[in-house]
């Protein structure tokens, strides 16, 4: 969907299945009607209809339709910044030899280019009406406004979601308002790199480059440095995904670095240390790109996602897409889909990385959080793992105003406050938290999944040649 009059239009025209979806849940004649309410019902078939169900779209369409900018006004401060690229290729350099480092399989991918990284520098702003104007002042001056509300040392490295090629931080302004809001932090919410135009790990160069730049700004920056333990990474959905691919191009920088020292890399002319953050805060991360587990078919109830077969089947060709020359999925070659910077699920070792709180519904990307935390929390990191019974992917944002989106919040943020005040008072645990009654229940974190890494990795591997073999078919 395009445009709200585009929006409009679908929704007169699907008139009967909404008034179906509001009958058949107040009679309980639907599955989900005893674990979900009204809006929730509606939200969710809604969307999924809207997905699944209406006409053909271009990938170009698609990506132009999540970049409209909406405007700003009300509770919220926004100042844009760029952080420039680095003249040297240390760091390039670097992330491509960790790329390589990381490698399975004979894996393929194209060497990006650096280039500056648009991001927006977000806080709340209270005392104002919702519909308040932005002040016509400097870039300089909303982000010195902005500091002046900020009540937290927290500082959130935010990245959207989107699937990789969707979505802005315009079109996010909104939640990443809210994060700000209830950490008492500040937001720099990052402008990376959309697929297919810009393949992996182009995303991921951005998403280093503006971690550096926070860590060590370059003279043009609005911000002081950052000390990595007030830094919290943080994403939805394919945000999630750079969050964790960023956190283990990181771990695997460690590994590789003399015993005890600190890596370091050449930035902007200066030798400098590259440490881990305080902790990362996920909701619905997306961590196997191949879609291959069991969640993706058994929670299709609950969510309303599409089945993994019909993003690009569907999408007529336009000059994005397909890519010239051809490759088998919109954000990486074929090849590359199981490496563990681009589906993170298939990470051998998260040993040494700093607490990680994920929250996930009852979705069909379930599974692979489960796989994730659960093999992490093996390897002694801190982990806080939340699902929340019959809720879609990324719950939170589209029921906010729901008591379980407001559970949810509540629970990343104390995360997230606590990674940067308090982290030793962080402790492991596991959480399903029912439907509608939203009673905790502890669970055993080292038993969410019943199935090996091999079983995982083979499952990967099937679904991968699964995706090849459709693509060339097309």
């Amino acid at each position: 969907m395009n445009s709200p009059l585009a929006i409009l239009k679908f929704l007169v025209l699907k008139t009967p299945f909404i008034l179906k979806t509001a009958l058949f849940h107040v009679f309980s004649l639907s599955p989900t009607a005893s674990k979900w309410d009204l809006r929730t019902a509606f939200v969710v078939n809604i969307i999924r209809e809207m997905l699944t169900n209406s006409p053909p779209s271009t990938i170009s369409k698609q990506q132009e339709g999540t970049l409209r900018d909406p405007g700003i006004k009300g509770k919220m401060w926004v100042s844009k910044v760029a952080m420039p690229a680095p003249s040297e290729d240390a760091l390039l350099d670097l992330l491509v030899s960790t790329i390589d480092a990381l490698k399975q399989e004979d894996e393929s991918y194209s060497r990006p280019a650096l280039v500056p990284v648009e991001a927006e520098w977000t806080g709340y702003r209270a005392d104002v009406a919702d519909n308040a104007p932005e002040p016509s002042i400097s870039e300089a001056e909303k982000y010195e406004n902005m500091m002046k509300e900020v009540t937290t040392d927290v500082t959130l490295l935010y990245f959207h979601g989107g699937s990789l090629y969707l979505m802005d931080p315009c079109t996010q302004r909104s939640a990443v308002s809210k994060y700000s809001k209830i950490t008492g932090g500040r937001v720099l919410s990052v402008r990376y790199r959309l697929a297919p135009q810009n393949p992996f790990p182009a995303a991921l160069l951005d998403a280093f480059v503006i971690y550096l730049s926070l860590l060590y700004p370059p003279a043009s920056a609005l911000h002081k440095p950052v000390p990595a333990s007030q830094i919290v990474f943080a994403g939805d959905s394919a945000g999630g995904n750079i969050s964790v691919v960023l956190l283990q191009t990181l771990l695997q920088i460690h590994r590789t670095a003399p015993t005890g020292t600190v890596p370091t890399v050449l930035f902007h002319g200066k030798e400098v240390e590259i440490p881990l953050p305080a902790g990362l805060a996920l909701s619905s991360p997306s961590l196997d790109l191949t879609r291959s587990m069991p969640s993706t078919q058994t929670n299709a109830i609950y969510d309303y996602l599409p089945p993994p077969t019909v993003a690009l089947t569907k999408s007529p060709p336009c000059a994005i897409w397909p890519a010239n020359p051809p490759r088998a999925y919109l954000y990486c070659e074929g090849s590359m889909l199981c490496h563990p910077l681009v589906s993170p699920l298939s990470g051998e070792s998260w040993a040494g990385a700093p607490p990680i709180f994920v929250v996930s519904g009852e979705e069909m990307l379930a599974d692979e959080g489960k796989a994730f935390v659960q093999k992490a929390a093996a390897q002694g990191v801190t982990v806080v793992w939340e699902q929340y019974e019959a809720m879609p992917h990324c719950f939170s944002l589209l029921l906010e105003g729901n008591p379980v989106g407001a559970m949810s919040f509540d629970s990343w943020a104390e995360f997230v406050k606590m990674a940067v005040q308090n982290p030793a008072e962080i402790m492991t645990k596991a959480d399903f938290i029912t439907a509608k009654a939203l009673v905790r229940q502890p669970v055993d974190i080292g038993k969410l999944m019943e199935m090996s890494d091999e079983v995982i990795l083979g499952r990967m591997r099937k679904s991968r040649q699964e995706i090849i073999e459709r693509a060339a078919t097309n």
